[in-house]
């Protein structure tokens, strides 16, 4: 009777999932993303490790980062704050904006551009994050999290999906950092 119990639970759950999955699909026109996803399993990170890269790969890799950096650098300077905050909507079940807000299923976001990842007092973070916590939130950091955040950060327990379009991302980012007393300078000025 206890493992029906379980096991109903289980397809209950795989269910929703599924229908939220199919209500959000991105081919409605909408990112796809879970309400709630179970923490990664420990160990699982050495199976995710990627090989290390040759040097010329490396090379083309920072070219490539170098472009993105203009590439979003431009997207922002053309990008729009009122449509990072309509965006950011989405984020709001989840995340609070308000200085000194609380903390929700995600860490308050006020000041997050800037700050070192992982380090918003008083949210318990994976372990994933907690290993990046030498690193600040630059824009290219949150944009790579915000595009899909468990390829960038595999192991995390944020449940979205991500942001597919690069302008989305962008005013996300003007949103984001209009979220500071000193709002850090725009790449590339």
């Amino acid at each position: 009777m206890i493992a029906g119990a379980v096991l109903g639970t289980l397809l209950f759950v795989f269910g929703l999932r599924l229908l939220g999955d199919f209500v959000y699909s991105s081919e409605s026109g909408k990112e796809s993303h879970a309400v709630a996803e179970a923490p990664e399993k420990a160990g699982s990170q050495e199976a995710r490790k990627e090989p290390e890269k040759a040097p010329e790969t490396a090379n083309k890799d920072a070219t490539g980062a170098a472009a993105k950096t203009a590439s979003l650098a431009s997207l922002m300077a053309a990008g729009d704050i009122a449509k990072g905050k309509k965006t950011a909507k989405k984020c709001a079940g989840c995340h609070s904006f308000d200085k000194g807000g609380k903390n929700k299923v995600g860490p308050n976001l006020w000041g997050i551009v800037g700050r070192k990842i992982a380090s918003h007092e008083g949210f318990a973070y994976s372990d994933a994050l907690k290993a990046k916590s030498s690193q600040e939130w630059g824009y290219e950091s949150l944009d790579a999290f915000l595009t899909k955040p468990k390829a960038y950060i595999p192991g995390t327990k944020m449940g979205f999906g991500g942001l597919k379009k690069p302008k989305d991302r962008a005013n996300v980012l003007l949103f984001l950092r209009s979220l500071s007393d000193s709002p850090k300078p725009l790449p590339g000025k």
